[in-house]
């Protein structure tokens, strides 16, 4: 029969060749993820590849734009301002003799109506009827009575 240390070496042993076993069973799967792993991020960089590519090309493609846009806006920029110039100018040259001639219009509509308001020679004139009578304005210290207005401390 066998003694108590080689049954202990058999069970060492044995227990042995199950871990030895079971670490191979792990290393056979950690080699098959590995192998996977390594498909997966080479298709994925296959996929990537392509789309990275074609964001450079939108972003080439979106500067282009941008820079045709700030053209535009400066161009806008001087258009607006060129505007602000011909407003100015032909507001100088419009205004002066609009004003002008609506003052003339209004000396020469005023002239009439006076005409036609001034009496015929004919008939006699009396001072109070050019004019009605208007009251007069009195001065503040005419108001109030003399002195009132005035405080002396």
């Amino acid at each position: 029969m066998l003694t108590a240390g080689e049954v202990a070496g058999l069970i060492v042993a044995m227990f042995w060749a199950i871990l030895v076993c079971f670490m191979a069973v792990v290393l056979v799967r950690l080699a098959r993820l590995l192998a996977e792993t390594t498909k997966t991020v080479a298709e994925l960089s296959d996929r990537v590849v392509p789309l990275l590519e074609d964001v450079s090309q939108t972003v080439s493609e979106t500067n282009r734009q941008l820079v045709t846009v700030e053209a535009i806006a400066h161009n806008m920029r001087d258009v607006s301002g060129d505007m602000v110039k011909i407003t100015g100018v032909a507001s100088a040259l419009l205004t002066g003799p609009v004003i002008k001639i609506s003052a003339l219009g209004h000396g020469i509509r005023a002239a009439i109506a006076g005409r036609r308001r001034r009496p015929a020679r004919s008939a006699p004139v009396t001072q109070g009827a050019e004019r009605p009578a208007v009251p007069r304005m009195r001065a503040p210290s005419e108001r109030r009575g003399a002195g009132a207005g005035r405080r002396r401390g």
